[in-house]
């Protein structure tokens, strides 16, 4: 996602499949991450999972619950009420129902009415790493099929960021713009690495490795290195290995020893996906942080936590512009060609291919 662009693939245009992955679905029967745990609390909050309207909720113990966001009376969004005690009441007549979907209360039922027999789907949900995770597919498969795993979350040797990513495009552009790593050229303000060279490419049916040798700007093993990440002069380019993953359906990469980023995807439907992308800054180089106390290096992780934000916000706003672009562009003239040199856009393709299969497949 950050980098300079040096093209090595000297072969005819790789030939992609743009035209039927611009539209295609999802597999549901993974872990999409919905929300950061902070973002529900009291209130009822409203999310969409490629096409499944949802609100989140938790009870009075703090237990998250998610329900599909509709009321069965007149069909209008749940989110629009208010919890009331372990309850969803919805905003239009009041109509109450528990964690498991049921309704349980109709202000205005006459003695000789009985409750309408009628029940919300409710979704598989947990928390992990600060974030909500929802199952959207086959409630039976979600203990089969774990959340991407963020075990740098929880280290006290890492120092994380999270930014949103909101873009009006079809989620495939946004992983090809992650598994990208010719494109640095535009982001040249907040680069991390530069002059990418692809050493291997690995393709399975749930995930694509591209591994690169890189040239890096940043070396955390000092203090005063970290002061790299804020002033520019003080950078000095060496090799590193930069390694970027798509696992569906997110995407991973590393830098190095000193960098790992995440992107949580959350595809809503055809033109718009919401993202959160992860940024940890290794401390594992300064070999004596082990000795200080504990509470004070929880403090020092939650004192410095968003501290990459501002190089992740200026990232994330130049590639949704050409990401929509993008979008655009398709929409006008979805028959035109593109001539795509980067081997990993094919692969990426066929992997959202095949997952979207997959969830057809089980969906029949």
């Amino acid at each position: 996602m950050i980098g300079e662009s040096t093209v090595q693939d000297t072969s005819p245009d790789v030939k992609t499949t743009s035209q039927s992955v611009r539209s295609i679905g999802i597999n549901p029967n993974h872990w999409y991450a919905v929300a950061r745990s902070s973002e529900v609390q009291t209130e009822l909050v409203g999310v969409v999972v490629w096409h499944q309207a949802i609100v989140l909720f938790r009870d009075l113990t703090g237990q998250i619950h998610a329900l599909e966001d509709r009321c069965p009376h007149r069909q209008v969004k749940l989110s629009h009420g208010q919890r009331v005690g372990d309850r969803l009441e919805c905003a239009y007549h009041g109509w109450q129902f528990n964690s498991a979907g049921h309704c349980v209360e109709v202000p205005y039922l006459a003695e000789q009415q009985k409750l309408p027999n009628c029940r919300l789907r409710r979704y598989p949900v947990r928390e992990q790493a600060g974030f909500i995770w929802l199952f959207p597919g086959d409630a039976e498969q979600a203990e089969r099929v774990p959340p991407l795993s963020l075990p740098e979350w929880d280290h006290l040797n890492y120092i994380g960021s999270v930014a949103v990513i909101e873009c009006q495009a079809h989620y495939s552009f946004l992983m090809e713009n992650l598994m990208d790593m010719y494109h640095g050229h535009l982001h040249q303000d907040y680069q991390a690495w530069a002059n990418p060279v692809l050493q291997d490419l690995q393709e399975t049916n749930d995930r694509v490795d591209a591994h690169y040798e890189a040239q890096s700007y940043y070396k955390i093993d000092k203090i005063w290195s970290i002061s790299q990440l804020f002033i520019p002069a003080l950078r000095q380019l060496h090799p590193e290995p930069l390694n970027v993953s798509y696992i569906y359906p997110h995407w991973s990469a590393s830098l190095g020893q000193d960098f790992k980023l995440y992107c949580l995807v959350c595809p809503i439907h055809e033109t718009a996906t919401k993202a959160y992308l992860i940024h940890f800054t290794s401390l594992n180089a300064f070999d004596n942080l082990h000795k200080l106390p504990i509470a004070f290096r929880r403090f020092l992780k939650n004192r410095l936590f968003g501290s990459a934000n501002r190089i992740l916000n200026g990232l994330i706003e130049q590639d949704v512009l050409m990401m929509e672009d993008e979008q655009q562009a398709y929409l006008n003239e979805p028959d035109r060609r593109n001539y795509e040199l980067n081997r990993t856009i094919a692969s990426v393709q066929r992997l959202i291919q095949k997952q979207a299969n997959y969830g057809l497949e089980n969906i029949e």
